[in-house]
């Protein structure tokens, strides 16, 4: 007769253990408890497989997008080695705090925004860090910011699967993962990875968002899909989830993004993201 087993013990294992009898099938949760001084309703986690796609922009676009609506919003950068958020908003001042926790700064259209670049003695100074303090400095993020009274923290990721995505898929309260991509051959391999994460770590994924999908000729109106042929509505059907928006290369964006006025910024593209986070 099998014995019988818990939490992946069997009963001859657990005879003599010193936790016998108190441990439980049920995944431990790891999840940190946010500063006392933050009352955030909804984390959403705005990830990519791969680098390079545009996933700070998209994650920008969906945090203007919700203050248009009148939405408190913050953002937190838990890209640490590569931060562009603060540059983005025209945010150059260096955060402060008490001995509870730490402010973070605010952008003109009202955005709070928390960074690394907002601790650095010098904003080019590079971020020389081993994964491990890097996760634990996004962690911070969360339990020694002060956020306030938030409808929705957007969280910046970093690309990839790594230590700080783990992190924060474990120890913050993540409601939803919205994936960004860009149009070329390899991008269901990306976006399979991105989503087999979330899946594994029990986060709902709200949907894609492609960026790089086409530039629009500026003389004859025509659609250039420059980095070839979207595969994103295939990936999105095989997996279950929607398209959340494809936006363009858009030279007002750009420009936006340049210029450190992202707060002036309204991304019409990502209008039916609005719906679904």
């Amino acid at each position: 007769m099998a014995e019988e087993q818990q939490n992946g013990c069997t009963s001859s294992d657990c005879a003599g253990c010193a936790h016998a009898g108190s441990c439980s099938s049920k995944p431990q949760d790891l999840r940190e408890p946010a500063n006392p001084f933050s009352k955030i309703k909804k984390v959403i986690a705005v990830v990519s497989g791969k680098g390079g796609v545009g996933k700070s922009l998209v994650t920008a676009s969906l945090a203007r997008m919700m203050r248009e609506q009148g939405f408190q919003v913050g953002i937190l950068d838990a890209d640490v080695t590569g931060p562009s958020i603060p540059k983005m908003y025209g945010i150059h001042e260096k955060a402060k705090g008490d001995e509870a926790g730490i402010f973070p700064c605010e952008a003109k259209d009202g955005t709070r925004v928390m960074s690394v670049n907002l601790l650095l003695e010098n904003e080019s100074d590079p971020v020389i860090w081993r994964g491990p303090v890097i996760a634990g400095v996004v962690t911070q993020f969360w339990t020694d910011v002060m956020w306030g009274e938030l409808d929705y923290l957007f969280v910046d990721m970093p690309p990839g699967t790594g230590d700080v995505p783990l992190t924060v898929f474990q120890s913050l309260p993540v409601d939803g993962v919205v994936i960004v991509t860009s149009p070329q051959d390899l991008v269901q391999m990306i976006v399979k990875k991105a989503f087999n994460m979330a899946k594994a770590m029990n986060i709902p994924v709200l949907g894609i968002v492609e960026n790089y999908s086409y530039l629009v000729c500026p003389d004859c109106g025509k659609q250039i899909s420059v980095f070839g042929v979207s595969h994103v509505e295939q990936a999105a059907e095989e997996l279950g989830i929607p398209v959340l928006g494809k936006m363009p290369i858009d030279a007002r964006l750009a420009e936006a993004v340049e210029n450190e006025k992202f707060h002036e910024i309204s991304n019409e593209y990502l209008k039916a993201a609005v719906n679904q986070i």
